[in-house]
């Protein structure tokens, strides 16, 4: 049987790189360890030839082969440090580069001689943080007290630093045959407008400038870029080819965002995966509904094809004779790291399928629904073993987020208690569309609501449902808390990191100063969206009893979100509680320490247990705060 403690069961595969032979694979796990009271990281090296495994020690991670796939560059964790480590894979002989508080990107060389480290400096003053620009903290990161990027390249062989030169917001870099390429954000435009410049033998040249591209790797042909000329925040990215100072867009026909990604919850990697270049092809992911594709395409012929495209792919390589290398997740396995060369699928590891047979796996149940409006809106569900039953919804983060096939283990964990559970892809959502991505710039709350409310009444049809909860984390915090503002269908609700009020989250969020414009609308300090669209200011109409889950240290959706929803809330008389964790960023459901997670999972389901099975009239935490 399932229990909340089963997610420590689960071990995630977060990247994997193949060397450029197509020799050797390397990719790092994820595992819980209760008794450190954290989540572990470990790279292994796989060989294709003779099947081998070979396990590096704890607490490493990010593999970087190099051109001549004789070496591996990666990073082992030493107490709050970070070393770059270089491994001789004739031997496995290892030594440490460099060691430094955070390491960013690095790269080798194409001749191998050399390798490059972004490091991050900030002022460090023992009594304040100082700063001149925005944002003043960043999710995950916290203070960035002026924090610049450092660029150090070594020479491998004498392990001399040769020089570093200084650089502010590199959102991406890498080596290319003419020198390092790199990607700066703009400042007042972070995640939709860019800059990209090379730096050779000592001096800068710029390659392209305010520009909505990332470059991402070289090709044979040319820079391969991902995003578009000009783009804001909610438009698709698509796969481009930057040959001879001419823009030659390769995926932009498909309409497919090439950034496309489903909620993977505990199956979640570590880092994004951008389009890679190797031999004749580019590799890139494509959003289509549910499901995550990776695909390729020839850049002689320009013919596409896919490498893999029922369920979620979470991150990808591939080596220069054309295998391709990945980790997936579908709704009936967990992830696991899979290998294609020569038209076929290999599974490398079988990480999660002894336990997953030793529990009941629900597969989720598609169905396609009209909207209000006659929008055709995707959805799935998962069945309890019994009914009539209680339903919880779900809402996922973004709003450019989506549901897919996935294997998620909240919803698992509630239907074995006697949930439906409902998962749907309203307006906004990713992986369809842009037009569908759009629909929700300045009117958020508004037609996604009623999408979502549509897909409660046409399951409503389909299954003996009672009584209906409701939760979702980020925006789908934001949605939660929306939700029980305007309508009474709800009678149980959990809201976690979301947003109450618009304008403060503008001024007091990470990412804010744009996204919020992008999203509820300019001139924040006069536009009415930012009361209209603030679950805050519709507090008087909330009859639903709610469980708001914050974690403290999210500078993404900042405490105050919550703290004020709940201090209103209660001041007005009505049913809330707050559980504040002490530790965890933005994405604490899925990053946060063991007893963390616990507790997390815990309060949720014994809040819908209490609420919507035993119909309690106040929330006892009983045990739940109690670890085993």
């Amino acid at each position: 049987m399932w229990g909340v403690s089963s997610f420590a069961k689960l071990v995630v595969p977060t990247e994997v790189k193949i060397s450029p032979d197509g020799t050797w694979l390397a990719y790092s796990i994820k595992r819980i360890d209760p008794e450190k009271n954290k989540a572990v990281r470990q790279l292994i090296l796989y060989n294709l030839a003779t099947k081998e495994r070979f396990f590096l020690a704890e607490d490493t991670s990010k593999p970087r082969f190099s051109p001549s796939s004789r070496r591996l560059a990666y990073l082992k964790k030493q107490e709050d440090k970070s070393a770059l480590c270089i491994m001789e894979l004739s031997n496995f002989s290892s030594y440490t580069l460099l060691t430094a508080d955070a390491v960013g990107f690095f790269d080798w060389s194409c001749d191998e001689r050399n390798l490059f480290v972004v490091t991050q400096k900030r002022r460090n003053d023992p009594d304040l943080y100082f700063e001149t620009r925005i944002p003043v903290w960043f999710d995950a990161k916290g203070f960035l007290d002026d924090q610049r990027d450092v660029f150090h390249v070594f020479d491998v062989e004498s392990r001399q630093e040769l020089t570093q030169f200084e650089e502010r917001n590199v959102a991406y870099a890498f080596w290319s045959k003419e020198g390092i390429v790199y990607t700066l954000s703009r400042e007042k435009s972070p995640f939709t407008r860019f800059d990209i410049f090379l730096h050779s033998k000592g001096s800068k040249r710029t390659i392209l400038e305010d520009v909505g591209f990332i470059a991402t790797s070289e090709s044979q042909e040319g820079l391969v870029l991902l995003g578009r000329e000009k783009k804001n925040a909610f438009q698709h990215d698509y796969v481009y080819l930057l040959k001879r100072g001419r823009i030659v867009p390769l995926t932009e026909q498909y309409g497919l965002d090439n950034s496309g990604h489903i909620s993977l919850e505990v199956w979640a990697s570590d880092s994004e995966s951008y389009p890679v270049a190797a031999g004749e092809w580019v590799y890139f992911k494509s959003g289509e509904g549910g499901n995550v594709k990776l695909e390729r395409m020839n850049l002689r012929t320009f013919e596409k094809e896919a490498v893999f495209d029922e369920g979620a792919v979470s991150c990808f390589d591939a080596s220069e004779d054309g295998k391709v290398v990945y980790v997936a997740v579908d709704d009936e396995r967990g992830a696991e790291v899979y290998l294609h060369r020569e038209g076929q699928k290999e599974k490398i590891t079988s990480l999660n399928e002894q336990f997953l047979e030793t529990v009941t796996v629900r597969r989720l149940n598609y169905f396609q629904y009209p909207s209000f409006d006659g929008m055709k809106i995707d959805a799935w569900y998962l069945k309890p073993d019994s009914s009539p039953a209680p339903l919880i919804v779900f809402v996922h983060g973004g709003p450019k987020g989506a549901y897919g096939r996935c294997l998620y283990f909240m919803g698992q964990l509630l239907a074995q208690e006697g949930f439906y559970v409902l998962y749907t892809n309203p307006r906004g959502s990713d992986n369809y569309s842009e037009e569908f991505a759009l629909a929700v710039k300045e009117r958020t709350g508004l037609e996604d609501f009623k999408d979502i409310v549509s897909g409660v009444e046409e399951l409503k049809r389909k299954e003996a449902i009672t009584d209906i909860g409701i939760t979702g984390i980020s925006y789908g915090g934001f949605m939660t808390n929306w939700a029980i503002t305007q309508s009474d269908m709800f009678k149980a609700a959990v809201s976690e990191n979301g947003i109450s009020y618009w304008l403060t989250s503008y001024a007091f969020s990470d990412i804010g100063f744009w996204f919020d414009k992008s999203l509820i609308g300019d001139d924040p300090l006069t536009n009415e969206n930012y009361r209209k669209l603030s679950p805050l200011f519709h507090a008087k109409n909330v009859k639903t009893p709610l469980l708001l889950i914050h974690s403290l240290e999210d500078y993404r959706c900042p405490l105050d979100q919550s703290l004020m929803f709940y201090h209103v809330l209660k001041d007005l008389g009505k049913e809330v509680y707050i559980a504040i964790f002490k530790k965890g960023a933005h994405g604490h459901s899925v990053q946060a320490s063991y007893s963390h997670r616990l507790k997390r999972y815990k309060l949720i389901v014994e809040f819908f247990k209490q609420k919507l099975l035993l119909k309690s009239e106040t929330f006892d935490l009983k045990d739940c705060l109690k670890i085993d």
